[in-house]
């Protein structure tokens, strides 16, 4: 079941185009839980999950899988993936590790 969408935007030149992240009711599964995800990109969509000890944790961990799937990908490297506003981040947090990667208001509320 979906519970939560959002809707980033990748500008380039040519046109701007929506970038759903769209977040699943975690499920157990084996005797954990898995939050299901899938990033609409350009190329493709890109499906994967976060997995907890229950379901709260595997919200908080899908939560951060997506923060670095966003971070990390070619679109954010080049400026072009934006939410609110350009270079103020996409409202999703971080493992503490990845923490330098924020920026906007990421960096100042995660």
């Amino acid at each position: 079941m979906l519970i939560a969408t959002r809707v980033l935007t990748l500008r380039t030149a040519e046109r701007n185009v929506d970038v759903p992240v769209r977040i699943f009711a975690p499920e157990e599964d084996a005797g954990a839980w898995r939050c299901r995800y899938e990033i609409d990109w350009p190329e493709g969509t890109y499906a994967s999950a976060g997995w907890g000890a229950d379901a709260v944790q595997a919200i908080v961990l899908t939560l951060q899988k997506i923060g670095c799937d966003l971070y990390v990908s070619g679109y954010h490297e080049r400026g072009e993936l934006v939410w609110q506003r350009p270079g103020n981040g996409f409202g999703f947090p971080v493992p503490p590790n990845a923490r330098d990667w924020l920026e906007g208001d990421d960096a100042v509320f995660f």
